[in-house]
């Protein structure tokens, strides 16, 4: 067993967990953050994806002792302060960038994180920068729409 201490979503964060545990399984299971979803377990759906010291991480790629000691950021995280939906998840409510809802948690936290690199991107940029997000629902078209929409707001 390993001691993890880290701050998720602002808050602290700890637990005794095996070495072994993903964070992607520590998020849902210890601290049930249930909006980490869990989709493929190698990396190649996206639908885990968090923020761990600003940065995009597939939670399904990282151990959580791993994370000892980050700022872990999940989709709980992202509404504004007083739980209204960011600028982000209001784009994606509005221009219907969603449809089953599986695959939305991953494709905020990394518009989040395309919008800070690049707050005025593209189309091609858009689509480029989510080729590690997969959704099997809405052809991405609504997607584009809503984070191109979130980029002008």
């Amino acid at each position: 067993m390993v001691k993890v201490s880290m701050s998720v979503n602002g808050k602290p964060a700890e637990a005794e967990v095996e070495g072994r545990l993903l964070l992607s399984h520590y998020l849902r299971d210890n601290l049930r953050l249930t909006g980490t979803h869990i989709g493929c377990d190698t990396s190649q759906c996206g639908t885990c994806v968090v923020h761990v010291d600003g940065k995009v991480v597939k939670s399904c790629t990282m151990f959580a002792a791993e994370a000892e000691g980050k700022e872990v950021t999940t989709i709980e995280g992202m509404a504004n302060p007083d739980g209204s939906l960011s600028k982000i998840q209001a784009a994606f409510q509005t221009h219907h960038g969603l449809q089953c809802g599986f695959c939305t948690p991953g494709m905020v936290m990394s518009t989040a994180a395309l919008l800070k690199r690049n707050p005025d991107p593209s189309e091609t940029e858009i689509r480029d920068y989510l080729e590690g997000n997969i959704c099997r629902c809405t052809g991405y078209h609504n997607i584009v729409q809503a984070i191109q929409a979130a980029a002008a707001s």
